[in-house]
């Protein structure tokens, strides 16, 4: 599919003479990666029965990410016995990094505010040993389903679901004086990122869709924090390129938000956020965030930052 002019133009705005690299990697087939499950199997014991089916493995910068370099039937993947049984996670490698960011402990309490289907819910319940407690929300009903399902079979046991608008969910919570040690905000985007998995998002893309987009994550991320305990963490990550889902969402909480941003690194190379687009400069301390283009590591794309409550 061509993708549109006006999409050509901004990548271009953003990469400048790199662009072409962008779009030469956009339209080659994503690399096979799974996340194991270690709360059902180890690594090494997964990694032995998925060579006895004769499938070839590469290991990646991430201990849990897996490359699944066999070439293997449509749908085989999935089908598998081994991911049936929950000991593995079919999940690309650049999302596997925000639950990385936001570090979930296990005598914490953590929200996921737009938990659905459930990947960075699994890995974070994974990294607390199925301890602490998580609360997974997602608004839509078929999202959901799938969440829970996801829940069961990788083993999940320290997460509720809850059914509800993000924003008014964060809201009553408040409200309520219920706090969070962490909250992750995946927040619902336009996807850039992901076109080399779903070339389709071309067709619906327009700059009108980017912009109520960004007004709902405002919202979002405004009424996460007010449910964030001081000196609490947040993690923003969207699976986009746009500065105005990502950046100037960011540029916007700082106004309005007793937050600072947090400087992290991740197994993947990044670049920072960037602090000027179409004529608007944003916080220079936007530079903390990172950047996931899908040509430095032969990914998806993704925007992650990390967040602290000040007061």
């Amino acid at each position: 599919m061509k993708p549109k002019q006006l999409f050509v133009e901004r990548i271009n705005d953003l990469l400048g003479s790199e662009s072409r690299i962008f779009f030469d990697y956009i339209n080659k087939p994503l690399l096979k990666t799974i996340r194991v499950n270690n709360l059902k199997i180890s690594k090494k014991n997964l990694i032995k029965k998925l060579k006895r089916k004769g499938w070839k493995i590469e290991e990646t910068g991430y201990d849990e990410g897996l490359i699944i370099k066999s070439k293997l039937f449509p749908g085989e993947l999935g089908k598998a016995l081994e991911h049936r049984l929950g000991y593995y996670y079919v999940q690309e490698l650049a999302s596997m990094m925000p639950p990385l960011v936001l570090q979930p402990k296990q005598d914490e309490i953590i929200l996921d505010l737009c938990a659905a289907p459930g990947s960075k819910t699994t890995q974070m319940a994974m990294l607390m040993k199925n301890k602490g407690t998580i609360i997974a929300n997602d608004v839509r009903i078929d999202r959901l389903k799938a969440l829970v399902s996801n829940l069961e079979r990788c083993g999940v046991m320290n997460t509720l679901v809850t059914r509800m608008n993000g924003i008014v969910l964060c809201k009553k919570l408040t409200k309520a004086k219920f706090f969070f040690d962490k909250i992750l905000v995946d927040a619902p985007c336009s996807g850039e990122g992901t076109i080399r998995n779903d070339q389709t998002i071309l067709r619906s893309w327009n700059i009108n869709m980017i912009k109520g987009l960004a007004a709902l994550q405002k919202k979002l991320i405004l009424s996460a924090v007010e449910c964030l305990k001081p000196q609490g963490t947040l993690v923003y990550s969207t699976c986009t390129l746009t500065p105005e889902e990502n950046e100037m969402v960011i540029d916007f909480i700082i106004k309005n938000s007793n937050i600072e941003i947090e400087k992290v690194e991740i197994p993947l190379k990044t670049r920072p956020g960037i602090i000027e687009w179409q004529g608007k400069t944003f916080n220079k301390e936007i530079k903390k965030c990172l950047r996931i283009w899908p040509q430095d590591n032969n990914t998806e794309g993704f925007f992650i930052a990390k967040l602290k409550k000040i007061k």
